[in-house]
């Protein structure tokens, strides 16, 4: 099993424990102490995991601090999928579509074999590769990669996005005022969604429970602007009242 394999199921089994012990770790995942540790130090440089006297817990991350893909795969992954496959009920065959680096967006991914002749453009490196492997033709942003987020952002990203145009766009954030102000700590991430929507005849939003009425650093744009919010629950009234 290669480092990779091993750093997600290192992050799947920490995402269900506060804190296990070393030993216990190593068990689950059939590994011996010493490669478990060279692995810990790894993930430890990386700011995904914190050490401490023969224990290990996720580190948990400041609200401004980009939190690492693999873990935000982990949150709400039931409630993500389900999302996903609602989603799906917007997309066409021949359909243009547009998916920023969120993991609800590639959560989507998984429901697109279902349809024929699809171009996706996403600013996503995993979400790139996955759809790579599904045989779905692509084409990924390139421009500053986020290290935790696997997302790239900036000038050459949002060049390349504003060379295209798409059916759809299908994105996330972090939070859902009551304003109905769509908001995220990345302000490089909302600038390339906002050249995502400007290029995009529909825009989606795939939210999850955990996003309404919190409020982020930074706003991306108001519940006016779009066409929908896809959610796992009963979206607030005063949110539904604002949609175009």
């Amino acid at each position: 099993m290669s480092f990779y394999d091993r750093e997600e199921k290192i992050i799947d089994i920490l995402f269900n424990h506060d804190t296990l012990r070393t030993t216990e770790l190593a068990k689950q995942l059939y590994i011996s102490l010493p490669t478990l540790r060279r692995d810990l130090i790894k993930l430890e440089q990386k700011g995904i995991i914190r050490r401490s006297y023969g224990t290990v817990s996720l580190k948990t991350n400041s609200a401004d601090e980009k939190i690492p893909f693999m873990l935000r795969q982990q949150e709400h992954n039931a409630e993500k999928n389900d999302i996903a496959q609602k989603a799906s009920a917007h997309i066409k065959n021949g359909y243009t579509i547009m998916l920023d680096g969120s993991t609800s967006a590639c959560a989507l991914v998984p429901f697109l074999s279902d349809f024929k002749n699809l171009i996706v453009i996403t600013s996503s490196a995993k979400t790139s590769f996955i759809l790579g492997e599904m045989g779905i033709n692509n084409i990924c942003t390139g421009g500053y990669m986020i290290n935790k987020s696997l997302s790239y952002v900036g000038y050459d990203a949002e060049r390349t996005v504003a060379n295209y145009n798409a059916d759809v766009m299908f994105f996330s954030c972090r939070g859902i005022s009551s304003e109905g102000w769509i908001t995220d700590n990345s302000i490089e991430e909302n600038n390339l969604r906002q050249i995502m929507m400007k290029q995009s005849k529909k825009k989606i939003l795939l939210c999850d429970s955990s996003k309404f009425n919190k409020t982020c650093l930074h706003n991306l744009c108001h519940a006016a602007e779009l066409d929908d919010i896809i959610s796992n629950v009963k979206i607030p009234d005063n949110i539904v009242n604002m949609l175009n």
